[in-house]
């Protein structure tokens, strides 16, 4: 879908975003951030509650946390919940990121979500973290919340920590690739 390989430059960078706050060092201003997206909404054709996610998303992976929490705490959707706990996740604050969790339920993404993270995984020879985040095969949103929890206070370097970056690298990507889909 066009709209979808628009959007996917905004998740690039030299980095991926920690699994808290951050922020990084590299990650563009709010103002032209916000001018970029409007420009690329535009050519998609997105507009409407959808628009807000998919920028709620971008602002998100780009550090800006307190602009993405005042557009997804005003999508009382199950998308807007999605966003809304990946934030609170990444803020951190697990406690509320579960909370949200709770209201997404099990969302349309998880699937893909699973077979991505568990192919990653595979490939990394991680079969321990692969039954945590995915019992019976299927994602666990909260699992994954308690490890990234976990893996907080450990250094940037840390291996699993690096693994549960590469993990939210691509749950952005899917969610993002969902709500282009979904337009």
């Amino acid at each position: 879908m066009i709209a979808a390989r628009q959007l996917q430059p905004f998740l690039r960078g030299p980095e991926t975003p920690e699994i808290g706050p951050g922020p990084r060092v590299q990650v563009q201003p709010l103002a032209v951030l916000n001018r970029q997206l409007d420009e690329t909404l535009s050519q998609a054709g997105l507009a409407g509650t959808r628009a807000r996610l998919v920028r709620a998303i971008v602002l998100l992976w780009q550090d800006q946390l307190e602009a993405a929490h005042a557009i997804a705490q005003t999508i009382e959707t199950q998308d807007g919940s999605y966003v809304h706990a990946i934030l609170h996740r990444r803020e951190p604050d697990y406690a509320n990121a579960r909370y949200w969790f709770r209201r997404v339920g099990q969302h349309p993404c998880f699937d893909r979500l699973a077979r991505r993270a568990q192919t990653l995984l595979k490939a990394k020879g991680n079969s321990d973290l692969a039954g945590k985040l995915m019992p019976r095969g299927e994602w666990d949103a909260f699992a994954f919340v308690d490890a990234c929890e976990a893996a907080a206070g450990r250094p940037g370097n840390d291996p699993e920590g690096m693994v549960l970056r590469e993990i939210q690298q691509v749950e952005f990507e899917v969610l993002l690739d969902h709500l282009v889909q979904q337009a």
